[in-house]
This record gives C-alpha cells, structure tokens and sequence, in this order.
C-alpha cells in the first residue's frame, strides 16, 4: 500500500517532493486520515476494492496531480521494443514464415502501445500544469526529477522512428514518414533544451547540483548531493554526488542522431542533405561527450562512495543507454553519409563506425554486466518495484540495435546472435516491468507520490 509523500534518499528517480515536513503546495489536496474500520473487511470487500480503477486514489482528479515527466518512460521502453524488433538480423530470414509474422505482429503491437501511451501522457501532463502549476514547478526545479525532462523527448523520437519503420503498415508510407518528420523535429528541439537548460540549472539553481549553498548570514546547508560550502557564493568543498539521473538530458541528442539518420534518404540531395548529416553529426558528438562524462562521474560516485539507494538501483541501467545509441547512431550516420560524401570518404567512415561500434561494445558488455550486479545486490537488500524499473528496458533495446547495426555491418553471425540474445533480455524485462506498472497504474498506486 503506497501512502502519499516522497523519500528522496530511497528513490531519487521517482521521489520528487521537496516540501518541508508538514507542508504541501497550495493546489495540493490535503490528506485524509481515515478512521480504522470497526471490524475487519471481507475477503469479497477487500478483492472488489482492488478490482476497482484507481482504488487508492482519493477522487480520479488525483491521477494527474503528481505525473511526474519518468512516467516517459514507459513510452521510450515500449517503443525500443518495437524499433528493436524491426531491426533485428532475423528479421528478413523469417520473413514470409509464421515466425516472421509474430516478430512483425509483435512489432506493430509494441509501437501502437507507445503511441497510445504517448497521447495520454501528453495529454495528462498538459492538465498537470494545468491544474497542479506549483506541483508542477516544483518537480521541473526538482534537482533529480527535473533531469526526467530528457523522456518526453526520447518518447517522442522513439515512436516517431516507430512510426516510420513500423507504422508504416497501418499509416501508408507518406502519413509515417511525415509523423515520423513531425516528432523527430519537435523531439529534438525538446532534446536539446533539456541538454542545456536542465545542466544550466544545475549549475547555477540553489542546491540544483546535489551540492549546498549558505546566504550572506551564514552558516551551511546540505544538498542532495552531500556537498558542503560556507559564505556567500563559496565554492562546494564536497563535489555532489553524480547520480545515473544525470544522464536523461544529455542523451536525446544522440537518440536524435540515430533516428534522424533514417531520414537522410528522404531529404533532397545537395545542401539539404548534407547540412541535415552534419547536424546529426553534431548532436551526436554533443551527447557523445556529455554522456561519457556523465557515466565517468557515475562511475567514480559509486566507486567512492558504494551502491545507490535501493530504490535507485535501477538507475545503474540509464548509462548503457549511450553505449548502445551511440554505437546506432555510428553505423546509421556511416550507412547515410554513402549518400552524400565519396564513395572513398562513405568507406572510410564506414569502417571507423565499425572500429568504434566494436570497441563500444565491450565497453557497454561492462556496464551491463556492473549494472545487472548492483540491480541483483538491491534485490537482496529488499528492491521493489516503481518507475525506476523502466531503466531496465530502453537502454537494452539500445544495445538491440547497437548490435543488430553492427553484425549488418560486418555480417558477423555472432553478433547477430548477441542482438538475438539482448532482444530476449528486452522483452522478458519489458514483460515483467510494463504488467506491474499496468497493475500500479490500475490501482492509482503509481499516481501518488511515493513515501518509504
């Protein structure tokens, strides 16, 4: 039974209040204490009540008053599921069979669930700032969820790519390619309004880095972070400590790059073409950098300073999201620079996607492997479920089609079946975390905030 009100060190990625003890925002509805029932319910009362939508919530104008922007998630994690089924190396071998219509079938189901789940989360979030604007500001300015602004973006990329490699069959080639266009354009203007303003408010916002500030009075305060410093505009003694959240607004530019890839052969050949591949050029080295100075900081927080939080365990997956889009992004930009550049630079560039794809590879052979032992020491310590459970999913769908882009490229049959083998991984982790949030979700459970 989940009760209203945050725990920020137990669950960073889904904590999101920030209030002092006792207080709440004006547009929040206070809570109700409910006197203990004179006899036990029935056994007959108990299972109706949990039949019942939204049985935890107060009234179902309470669903939207904390839809915090992680709920995005669930769209970026279907959606890989169907863009990682559609590029699968089996894919064209089984066409025409039984099983290359499930694997199709599955695909188009994936993609029409993250659309779906993409309208209503838009929609929703439009009537939280609508009805719930100090809620709304505060978790924006939240120093952990406010970095959970990078998923709509991603959301929309992804089922934007969905639209064009999936939809297709149902939309017709001229309606996909063009929603594919719309939500690529408008995904990644969002994208890299997240890579800069949320990193900007982190610098400059009080407390927004995890670190501590003090006013001219004195004395000190401690951030999210544990970081310590006295007087007016000190410098924190302490570095914050870096979470994996850390890396939601930096990686919708490289999630850009590789779906905007897709669309290069659609765009006029000469200056308009060129200058869109140097545009995803660009995005790419920008998340490329970020992200991998990101993951360093993660990597060093937990080196010195031990596991996350429990709760945030999950988080420890968000870091292999830049290895597997990145290596997507490499080959796809390679494949789409044929059409521009030389045959003789295409080659070269090709074979530098490659090189850089493999080496990737190894290196996110070791995220994932940390990632999968830390999840397995927080189960120990008594993990359970919440959103954060959603990292298991689209950074795996990226190594999907990491290593599906990679054994096309070098028509390696190992490879193939590395991205056969993380496909399954996807789907039994999408499996397990998408029927417990349907269930959350059903109850109103996911739709509080969190406490303890």
């Amino acid at each position: 039974m989940r009760t209203a009100g945050p725990d920020l060190d137990a669950d960073p990625a889904r904590s999101t209040d920030t209030r002092p003890a006792g207080t709440r925002p004006a547009d929040a509805r206070p809570a109700v204490t409910r006197p203990a029932a004179a006899t036990p319910p029935t056994a007959a009362a108990t299972a109706a009540t949990g039949r019942r939508l939204w049985s935890e919530l107060e009234h179902p104008g309470q669903a939207v008053a904390h839809l915090t922007p992680n709920w995005f998630a669930s769209v970026m994690g279907t959606g890989v599921v169907a863009v990682a089924a559609s590029s699968l190396p089996v894919r064209e071998p089984l066409r025409g069979t039984a099983a290359g219509a499930a694997l199709d079938a599955l695909a188009l189901a994936a993609w029409l669930t993250a659309a779906a789940l993409l309208v209503v989360l838009l929609a929703g979030s439009a009537l939280h700032w609508a009805r719930h604007p100090a809620t709304a500001r505060a978790y924006a300015r939240h120093p952990v969820m406010a970095n959970f602004y990078g998923a709509p973006a991603m959301g929309l990329l992804t089922v934007g790519a969905g639209a064009h490699l999936v939809g297709e069959r149902v939309l017709g080639a001229t309606a996909g390619l063009a929603v594919f266009a719309v939500l690529w354009v408008l995904g990644t203007a969002l994208g890299l309004a997240t890579a800069v303003v949320v990193p900007f408010r982190a610098v400059v916002g009080t407390g927004a880095g995890g670190g501590t500030s003090t006013g001219a009075g004195g004395g000190t305060s401690t951030g999210a972070g544990g970081g310590t410093s006295t007087g007016a505009g000190a410098v924190p003694t302490t570095a914050p400590a870096a979470l994996p959240a850390w890396m939601m607004p930096v990686v919708p530019p490289m999630v850009s790059a590789s779906t905007g890839a897709l669309l290069v052969p659609h765009v006029p050949a000469g200056q308009p073409r060129l200058t869109l591949l140097l545009l995803l050029a660009a995005l790419f080295g920008l998340s490329l950098v970020a992200g991998l100075m990101t993951a360093t900081l993660v990597h060093g927080r937990l080196l010195a300073g031990g596991p996350l939080p429990v709760q945030a365990a999950p988080t420890t997956w968000i870091t292999l999201g830049v290895v597997g889009q990145s290596m997507t992004a490499a080959l796809l930009l390679a494949a789409a620079a044929a059409g521009v550049a030389g045959e003789g630079a295409a080659q070269v560039l090709r074979v530098l996607a490659v090189v850089y794809a493999a080496a990737m590879g190894g290196f996110g052979a070791l995220l994932l492997l940390t990632a999968a032992a830390l999840t397995a020491h927080a189960a120990r310590r008594g993990l359970r479920f919440s959103l954060t459970w959603w990292s298991f999913t689209f950074p795996v769908g990226t190594c999907v089609t990491g290593t599906s882009a990679l054994g096309a490229a070098t028509g390696s049959l190992a490879v193939d079946a590395l991205a056969v083998a993380l496909f399954g991984l996807l789907l039994l982790a999408w499996s397990l975390v998408a029927a417990r949030t349907a269930r959350g979700a059903a109850t109103g459970a996911l739709l509080l905030p969190v406490r303890g």
